[in-house]
């Protein structure tokens, strides 16, 4: 970020505001508001308490914790938190482990990136321009 430029204020109401672990970090920690137990190979939706008002422009994306990940089998589904959203944000945890899993209020369940979104226009095409990769999908630049 340049010199006389100011980061944009995501304003927070209720729960505990979103922190960020250590300089650079690129996702801010959302905390758990209430006591939760994800059965073994379930999901939850986990309230946290907290309302954003992003900046018009902007976007919140959830993301899961790799320690959670790793270490518990905890993963997050897809979470988009448009600027004109105003209610409780929610993260929807999967227990990919055999052993339910203990959520404290207070407890790191994910991170939040807020991120400059640009709308584009999508128009019908009956074909498109030829590239290099063409059609290669999954797996189809190397091992």
């Amino acid at each position: 970020m340049k010199e006389n430029e100011t980061s944009p204020i995501v304003r927070v109401s209720g729960g505990s505001v979103p922190q960020y672990a250590h300089d650079g970090d690129a996702g801010a920690d959302i905390t758990a508001s209430e006591k939760t137990i994800i059965p073994a190979r379930e999901k939850s939706l986990i309230p946290t308490g907290i309302r954003l008002e992003i900046p018009e422009g902007h976007v919140g994306l959830i993301w899961p914790r790799s320690g959670l990940a790793v270490k518990k089998g905890i993963d997050c589904g897809a979470g988009v938190i448009d600027s004109h959203y105003r209610g409780e944000v929610k993260v929807l945890l999967f227990n990919h482990s055999d052993n339910e899993f203990h959520i404290e209020p207070g407890d790191r369940i994910a991170q939040i990136l807020i991120q400059k979104v640009e709308r584009v226009q999508f128009i019908p095409a009956d074909e498109l321009s030829e590239t290099a990769r063409s059609e290669g999908g999954f797996g189809s630049t190397g091992k």
